[in-house]
């Protein structure tokens, strides 16, 4: 990519129906530029820019992904490159390493696509699956950035590029750690056992002055996996088990999913319609913004300290992460109640929406956009679920998550790359104790899901406790040859895993 130059691109805008009216402006100093779209009449869908210049096929490509990852990451050679990259990518090619794409919370979903013969890069203006109405306004869809690093080492060249695109980040002063259920009960869950698994975690602390949290994950609500968000018999009342959490030295969290409900009261004016059907709450209607708004302060008030919002990015466009390619919703012909703004709009406005009605807790974003969530959320889960059964997806989804969107930790948040789950005999514990080793010493957050332990996997189990207090750097080393890397550089000295 060294013959890449940034200011020579075509420009092509796709509306639905003809373009009448639809125009890009683009503003560029010195290697960033910002994209403009304004459309009176016309219906914008997508933008592309494209710069045509000749890469040889041995350069490695490695980019991001929209939300979480699915052990889909990794460097590949150009020629091998079929893939479409969301929000960002590094090129290497010998000793010089270029790294393009957007800031963090554009107006528009961005992706790129890049073989031998140049570069396009396809900015996802829809609202939903359909133009949308901007009725004369001019909205930023994105500012690009370019870098080139020569002679530096690769991962010290994407930890500064990432510092590039996001600016302001929203970091906990300590870290942030402790257990969580959905690991070893999957939904099988209790007060007593809630309560069994606090105490627990204030036993693996013990001596720590920063108390663990214990997060309540899916199966205190009426419904499986859907709101209303009221507790159900098994867990009674919310407020006084914070409390028994608190007694026991424990910081209490919960989770919840904001955009479904089964309540039998909620009208189909307050869903999405998507294919003839209505299922999803849209966060564009007012009515539903004021209920999760309720929500969230009942959970505050409550007093947890901790919310992990999941689910959101399929319940507003209807794919998992791992099912996109280069859009981030591959249903056509629908669109929000308000068609005013963009997709990225709509997702930035509900995701401030919740960070605004969360005041001082802590949030976790699982399934949340990584690129829009960035600077809103203290916490991000980067790859998909972790397991308490199978060794094979801890290993593939949490190390290759863990390796290859490392340079995001501290940066655009602390990235969460899911639990170490404990259950009985299911995976060997000397496979899960060099999970926990890796999560303890990479500075992102610590998160065990554990319903009963040996004495020997609560020894490692405080001990990693105690050492994830300091502050660690870690790299992986052999990232261009491998998914899952086994070399690491932690805190300056070279340490192998046998993840296989």
């Amino acid at each position: 990519m060294k013959n890449f130059d940034f200011p020579v691109y075509s420009v092509e805008i796709i509306c639905e129906g003809e373009n009448t009216d639809a125009y890009v402006r683009i503003q560029q100093k010195d290697n960033e530029a910002t994209v403009y779209l304004t459309a009176r009449n016309s219906k914008p869908c997508f933008v592309k820019l494209h710069w045509a210049f000749e890469s040889p096929d041995d350069v490695l490509v490695l980019g991001d992904t929209w939300e979480r990852s699915y052990t889909d990451l990794g460097f590949l050679p150009l020629a091998e490159n079929d893939r479409a990259l969301p929000w960002y990518f590094i090129a290497v090619q010998g000793t010089m390493q270029t790294c393009f794409g957007v800031k963090t919370q554009p107006a528009a979903f961005v992706s790129f696509r890049y073989d031998t013969q140049g570069l396009t890069a396809l900015l996802d203006c829809r609202n939903g699956g359909s133009g949308v109405h901007l009725c004369g306004r001019t909205v930023k869809l994105a500012d690009f950035v370019l870098r080139r690093y020569e002679g530096c080492d690769t991962f010290d060249a994407l930890c500064d590029y990432c510092k590039t695109l996001c600016t302001s980040s929203r970091l906990p002063k300590e870290t942030v750690y402790g257990g969580n259920n959905w690991y070893y009960a999957y939904g099988e869950s209790s007060r007593a056992q809630i309560l069994s698994d606090a105490a627990l975690q204030a036993e693996l602390a013990s001596g720590i002055d920063n108390a663990p949290f214990m997060v309540i994950d899916d199966g205190w609500q009426l419904n499986r996996c859907a709101g209303p968000w009221l507790p159900n018999e098994k867990f009674g009342d919310m407020a006084s088990l914070v409390r028994e959490f608190q007694l026991r030295g424990v910081r209490p969290g919960i989770w919840f999913r904001p955009l479904y409900t089964e309540d039998p009261t909620i009208p189909d004016s307050m869903k999405i319609l998507r294919d003839g059907k209505r299922k999803y709450l849209d966060p564009t209607v007012p009515q539903v913004q004021s209920l999760i708004r309720e929500d969230i302060a009942r959970i505050k008030e409550w007093g947890f300290e901790l919310l992990k919002f999941d689910f959101v990015t399929v319940d507003m466009f209807d794919s998992y992460g791992k099912d996109l390619t280069d859009t981030i919703t591959n249903v056509t012909e629908w669109h929000f109640a308000d068609r005013s703004k963009t997709s990225a709009e709509i997702t930035l406005d509900f995701y401030r929406l919740i960070r605004e009605q969360a005041g001082d807790l802590l949030l976790i974003g699982c399934n949340t956009v990584s690129h829009i969530c960035a600077g809103l959320v203290e916490l991000n889960r980067i790859g998909d679920d972790t397991s308490g059964k199978d060794w094979a997806r801890t290993r593939d989804y949490g190390v290759n998550t863990l390796a290859f969107r490392l340079a995001q930790n501290g940066v655009f948040y602390l990235a969460d790359a899911d639990c170490v789950g404990i259950l009985d005999d299911c995976i060997p514990w000397e496979k899960n104790r060099q999970w926990l080793d890796l999560l303890a010493n990479s500075g992102t957050p610590l998160f065990v899901s554990v319903g009963k332990a040996t004495q020997e996997q609560k020894t490692d189990l405080c001990a990693a406790y105690r050492n994830a207090q300091q502050k660690h750097a870690a790299r992986p080393l052999d990232w261009m040859k491998t998914r899952t890397p086994e070399q690491w550089l932690i805190d300056g000295e070279e340490k192998r895993y046998c993840w296989n």
